[in-house]
């Protein structure tokens, strides 16, 4: 199944070997260019990412090893080697790793990591915005909301929101003009102000 399939995506809850693994720049964006571009040889991830095959293949390697991508062997030919991602979810609980130290520095530098590339993302936006049509303009944006909330709310508003973006992922169709590939960020945090823990 590759980024324009529909239906159910595959997803991994990852162990600590896989957290260890993903925790590496280029890896997270190996992994991330195979899931929203498809299946490719480590020479078109090079092109895509700016660095070298050496390096990408050696990565690429390194994630197969875990089991985030697989080889695709039907279309290699001679040495041309493609890949895909093995999964389109990768998910975890924040506590998942509260007795590996190691697994949970890795989880914790993901996280940092998807807030830097949401940051880089946002100000290559911002400087490309008005390049787009105004129902683009319009439909794109950020915002935020306050509540009080216990936990046991939080964790069902979360559920409930992911099964909307998962429903529209679902019934997108990527051959309906006018469709772009959109990223949509997720985040519930504490309010650490005013005293709060």
């Amino acid at each position: 199944m590759g980024s324009g399939d529909r239906g159910r995506p595959r997803r991994v809850r990852i162990d600590g070997r896989q957290v260890r693994a993903l925790a590496h720049p280029l890896r997270t964006r190996l992994l991330g260019a195979l899931r929203t571009k498809g299946p490719a040889t480590a020479t078109g991830l090079a092109e895509l990412l700016d660095t070298n095959t050496g390096a990408t293949s050696y990565h690429l390697r390194q994630l197969a090893e875990v089991g985030l991508v697989v080889e695709e062997p039907d279309r290699g030919t001679g040495r041309q080697r493609w890949w895909r991602a093995a999964h389109d979810v990768t998910n975890w609980e924040n506590t998942d790793f509260d007795d590996d130290p190691d697994a949970r520095a890795a989880v914790e530098w993901i996280q940092a990591e998807q807030v830097r590339q949401y940051v880089e993302h946002a100000e290559r936006w911002f400087a490309a915005r008005d390049q787009w049509p105004p129902a683009w303009r319009d439909a794109f944006g950020m915002s935020d909301i306050f509540m009080t909330i216990p936990v046991t709310r939080l964790a069902e508003l979360h559920t409930e929101v992911w099964q909307v973006l998962e429903r529209y992922r679902a019934e997108a169709d990527p051959a309906e003009p006018g469709a772009e590939q959109v990223q949509i960020f997720l985040a519930t945090l504490p309010l650490l102000i005013g005293g709060n823990r």
